[in-house]
């Protein structure tokens, strides 16, 4: 047993996170080649200019505050009624969200490939649903 959990659990989790990671992997070549679109860095956050890059760092220092903030807030609430938007979980998929929403704004004023933008609206649409789906149908029945 490691943490409480069984072999097979780590297995189903490992093969469910590297499947997951193909299919959004295989979308993003699809869109980029579709539209045309250089192919981003999977590991590194590719900023489009300098202003690009002090809004995204303020944008995380904020949200860490809020996760600081939001941890001692909910941490003497009862277990069973924390705050969800102060929820670890809310915070990062909120940040997720709107730092790729920033980032399709700033392609869509400042990149000469007019396509970056809807690559990154495309991807981060198809993340959402994805997610939903996931969340929606119990990890598609592995974990329930």
């Amino acid at each position: 047993m490691y943490g409480g959990f069984g072999i097979y659990f780590w297995l189903k989790l490992v093969l469910f996170l590297v499947g997951i990671f193909c299919v959004i992997l295989l979308f993003e070549l699809v869109i980029n080649r579709l539209l045309k679109v250089k192919k981003k860095s999977l590991l590194f956050a590719e900023r489009v200019n300098r202003q690009h890059h002090k809004l995204d760092w303020i944008m995380r220092v904020i949200f860490i505050g809020i996760m600081i903030v939001g941890f001692f807030i909910n941490s003497y609430r009862s277990p069973l009624e924390p705050i969800f938007f102060l929820e670890p979980y809310f915070l990062l998929f909120t940040l997720i969200f709107i730092s790729e929403l920033l980032t399709a704004v700033m392609e869509w004023k400042y990149k000469p490939n007019r396509n970056a933008y809807k690559a990154t609206l495309i991807q981060l649409l198809f993340i959402i649903v994805l997610v939903t789906l996931i969340y929606s149908t119990n990890f598609f029945g592995l974990f329930g």
